[in-house]
């Protein structure tokens, strides 16, 4: 276990998880150890996890001074904490109470945060106030279960007496989003974590000047997310979206049946998010109130492309041939609602897919791209190119379903062990709708005008190629080129593959 000395001769313990980039992670509570944060969802696929146990808590030594508990003071332990550990500028993550103490630090030392993740953060330090009243309603969306009417009765009959440990025991179930096995192991280590006397001080006088704190936020430059669970009471999503207002450049993420600890609610929701927030590669955007993550590469005046995975994949998998196209184009590639770090709503449909992708070009601006879609995503672009000819200037379809009922239907697909990647449902959706699909799709192809050319893998494809050929004679500009390689056309035969869409006139 790493230790560091800090500022006052403190001896400050870390614990590491994970490899690569770091993230800097303070623990809330306020004054709880580090180790209910376990591994963030397992954000540590991801990123190597810094976590301070704060002085006094977890392997951390206890100060001299108690009075160095206040949430100000603890400023420079993080700032001893950077300079240990080498980092010129670090990412920063903040949750709970500590979502105070990460905001202070960067309102100190603006030049030394990288980015600053706040999750359901403590508002204090700015000055925005998270009222009972506000509290209480936000905790009703508990209200139906068999629990709540014992702690609402406890609650108003609450003594004036009572401990910071008994309360907190008390209204452990209203901080998750679900009161399952899961979220009660976690909530019974509260009280061996939190160093309860130095809680009564974290707040003390003196530890706030919030306009002070609020016109210094005005320097921190870095990207901000902030990152509030929609059944959360403190704070609520709208005073976390006050929060956010406060930075320059922040963005505000809700995650759907989230209390305030989001990563024991849904762990593969929060990790993505996150992920995609930190990941300097990758950009958001919501389109219909989902979150979609995307990659760019190229010059951003060049002309716009935008390629768009097949069913389980994400737009990463498009790398290697985004990188050639990108000497021409600026290459978008988004990852589809369900797949890679965009949300999983659980809504799906090829026709959920063509709208996500006529909304994801209109929000980003780029009427008249050129689109390149394999198989389920070619086949999304498609219904769209013939529903809006307009959005779509050229059209690749990579080995895309041609929408005629599967002869023999597609029995159902048991989930795969372990994590598949990508939100099962999309299977269980996209298959229903191949074995009847909507005949007026299939009808809609001679209305389609946009230059299109398909791309078929040949007999080692588990597509009925004359099919292929079929739309190819039905489209006002359609071309067919096969390459004789199967499904996975893009992967297993790039340069054949960038050959043809280049003849087209994409990316040439």
């Amino acid at each position: 276990m790493p230790m560091f000395t800090t500022y006052d001769g403190t001896e400050l313990a870390y614990h590491i998880r994970g490899e690569g980039e770091p993230l800097v992670c303070l623990p809330g509570g306020p004054m709880r150890a580090s180790a209910y944060l376990g591994d963030l969802g397992g954000l540590t696929a991801h990123r190597m996890l810094i976590l301070l146990d704060h002085r006094g808590t977890g392997d951390s030594g206890t100060p001299a001074d108690p009075a160095s508990y206040r949430c100000d003071r603890l400023v420079a332990d993080v700032e001893a904490l950077r300079t240990h550990l080498g980092l010129d500028r670090m990412d920063l993550l903040g949750h709970s109470a500590s979502g105070n103490l990460a905001t202070l630090y960067a309102a100190a030392h603006p030049a030394r945060v990288r980015s600053l993740t706040l999750v359901t953060p403590g508002v204090r330090a700015v000055g925005i106030e998270v009222t009972d009243e506000e509290w209480d309603k936000a905790v009703e969306v508990h209200a139906d279960q068999p629990w709540y009417p014992g702690i609402r009765a406890a609650l108003d009959a609450l003594p004036a007496d009572i401990t910071m440990r008994a309360l907190h025991e008390l209204v452990a179930p209203l901080a998750y989003g679900r009161w399952d096995e899961a979220a009660q192991a976690h909530a019974a280590a509260t009280g061996d974590e939190v160093n309860w006397d130095a809680l009564e001080r974290y707040y003390g006088e003196g530890a706030f000047d919030p306009e002070a704190t609020r016109a210094a936020l005005a320097a921190v430059t870095a990207p901000v997310l902030v990152l509030a669970g929609a059944w959360d009471g403190g704070p609520t999503p709208a005073r976390a979206a006050e929060l956010a207002a406060l930075f320059p450049q922040a963005e505000l993420a809700v995650q759907p049946g989230a209390g305030h600890y989001p990563w024991v609610d849904d762990p593969a929701a929060f990790a993505r998010t996150v992920a995609a927030f930190l990941d300097p590669e990758v950009s958001t955007v919501t389109v219909d109130g989902v979150r979609l993550a995307y990659r760019t590469w190229g010059e951003e005046d060049a002309p716009p492309l935008v390629l768009v995975h097949g069913r389980g994949g994400s737009g990463a998998d498009w790398a290697p041939i985004a990188r050639e196209l990108a000497a021409t184009r600026r290459v978008y590639a988004l990852d589809l609602r369900g797949h890679g770090l965009s949300e999983r709503p659980g809504r799906y449909g090829f026709d959920v897919f063509r709208d996500e992708l006529g909304g994801f070009l209109t929000a980003l601006g780029l009427t008249g791209a050129e689109v390149i879609g394999h198989s389920m995503g070619g086949a999304a672009a498609c219904l769209l190119a013939a529903r809006e000819p307009g959005l779509i200037g050229r059209l690749v379809l990579e080995d895309a379903p041609v929408f005629f009922p599967l002869d023999p239907p597609r029995g159902p697909v048991p989930v795969p062990e372990g994590e598949p990647g990508f939100d099962w449902g999309v299977v269980v959706a996209t298959d229903a709708q191949l074995n009847a699909p909507d005949p007026g799709w299939r009808d809609d192809l001679t209305g389609l005008t946009t230059p299109t050319l398909l791309i078929g893998g040949g007999e080692n494809s588990h597509l009925p190629q004359e099919q292929l050929a079929w739309m190819a004679g039905q489209l006002p500009d359609g071309r067919l080129v096969t390459i004789e390689t199967g499904h996975m056309i893009h992967e297993s035969e790039p340069d054949a593959f960038l050959a043809a869409v280049r003849d087209f006139g994409v990316g040439a």
